[in-house]
């Protein structure tokens, strides 16, 4: 199995998962020029934007920890740009950004770790930062 295709096994075993969980899918691969939103999913007044990273049992970076803040900064912006496309007004919505860990083995799902509020927008509207 290709690195893609673990990738891509590993969002739709989360968008089963969030769905379970009484989530509703809004959007799969939402890309902006520069960045991507693996899932956008919506559950009572929240806008959930997930990053989902699949990795083999025992790889020595975690999937949260290959979320720096330049990735942030990418996902915050597209959710940005996510929500001018579709007409979202931020006030009327609770945003939240979460990140999904899926563990493979043997290219098979053996664990999904699903941190919410993982990052926030803090920090990226400092001018020090120049993210925005």
């Amino acid at each position: 199995m290709t690195k893609h295709e673990k990738g891509a096994l590993g969002e739709i075993a989360v968008a089963y998962y969030l769905e379970a969980l009484g989530y509703e899918i809004l959007c799969r691969n939402f890309r902006i020029r520069g960045g991507e939103i693996d899932i956008i999913a919506i559950k009572g007044e929240t806008l959930c934007f997930v990053e989902v990273k699949t990795r083999r049992l025992g790889t020595a970076v975690s999937g949260v920890e290959a979320v720096d803040r330049r990735k942030q900064f990418l996902i915050i912006r597209a959710s940005y740009a996510y929500c001018e496309k579709y007409q979202i007004i931020e006030e009327n919505w609770y945003f939240r950004y979460d990140i999904a860990e899926v563990t493979t083995w043997n290219d098979r799902i053996i664990d999904i770790d699903y941190l919410e509020n993982a990052f926030d927008e803090s920090g990226f509207h400092d001018d020090s930062q120049k993210f925005f």
